[in-house]
């Protein structure tokens, strides 16, 4: 208690304010879109989705050959007979209070697809990944299901998840180049000028988004924002530990990384929130927030001369 409470001595009490207001506002800004671009790509990919499905109502098809793929697509009161589903993909289709009579279905795989309170009379399913739970509320009548599919499937959702995890891992390989960058130039042009310089520009970045409007430009911002703003995180790091000797300096930076979590968790409620609603308050929040970090910053003191106590 008696170190945490030294760290308010008259000559360290106004830049560990300062460090304290830099270090939230980075964890905030940093984490809080770090929540949102991925979430942010998930429901851009779902309003895609949404906007391009296609409805079919109270259709009839008799004694027809489905040997092309169905993709995104409802259909809802229709009536199958004597049809055939061969050798095709079903993707993101759903069936609603459906007639299915003699219909043959061989070498299905479907992904998302489901059928909801509809009727099967005297139909094979061959060599299917058309499984017990995709069938909703159905009757199945003199209905067989011979020699289903094997292994492992993925479903929408999953597929909706590889793509986060991409998302996620391009943003982590772009924090390699702002790496070696802040690396080669943490002594020549100073810690004060990287944390400033790259938490200005991350701003910048994070202004940009609100001019993105398709998944590659959200993706391409994300990947700049990171490779610059990993600068900062470097800068930010290295300063605090050459501000504080080393009898008060584990203290320092355990409090300052406890305000770096506790940041974190508030940006990651907020930023969570306004998905699918709007991305104007997320991106000013973390605009806001960095631009205040980064004109506080500049009024730390440089210690790239400085001898380590």
């Amino acid at each position: 208690m008696a170190n945490v409470m030294s760290l308010a001595a008259p000559e360290l009490r106004l830049q560990g304010l300062f460090l304290v207001i830099v270090w939230f506002c980075m964890a905030f800004s940093y984490h809080g879109l770090g929540v949102w671009f991925p979430d942010m790509i998930k429901y851009m990919q779902y309003e895609e989705y949404e906007s391009k499905v296609r409805v079919f109502h109270r259709e009839r098809v008799e004694r027809f050959h489905f040997n092309f793929s169905l993709v995104n697509q409802i259909h809802r009161e229709g009536e199958y007979i004597h049809d055939k589903f061969a050798n095709i993909e079903i993707k993101s289709v759903k069936f609603e209070d459906s007639l299915f009579e003699n219909c043959y279905f061989e070498d299905v795989r479907s992904t998302n697809t489901f059928f909801e309170n509809c009727t099967f009379k005297n139909t094979m399913f061959y060599n299917t990944d058309l499984w017990q739970e995709k069938f909703k509320d159905c009757r199945l009548e003199n209905t067989t299901f011979l020699h289903p599919k094997k292994g492992c499937h993925l479903n929408f959702q999953e597929e909706n998840d590889i793509v986060i995890y991409m998302v996620s891992f391009l943003g982590s390989l772009a924090v390699l180049p702002g790496n070696i960058i802040s690396a080669l130039f943490m002594d020549k042009i100073g810690r004060i000028r990287i944390i400033g310089g790259s938490m200005l520009a991350s701003s910048a970045c994070t202004f940009l988004l609100l001019l993105s409007f398709s998944q590659g430009a959200v993706i391409c911002w994300q990947c700049l924002f990171y490779a610059v703003n990993v600068a900062a995180w470097n800068g930010l790091e290295v300063i605090s530990v050459e501000l504080y000797p080393s009898s008060k300096r584990g203290t320092a930076f355990g409090i300052l990384n406890g305000i770096c979590k506790f940041a974190a968790i508030i940006a990651s409620f907020i930023f969570a929130a306004f998905i699918g609603i709007t991305k104007i308050i997320p991106i000013f929040l973390a605009f806001a927030a960095l631009v205040c970090g980064g004109l506080v910053a500049l009024k730390l003191p440089e210690t790239r001369e400085k001898i380590l106590s």
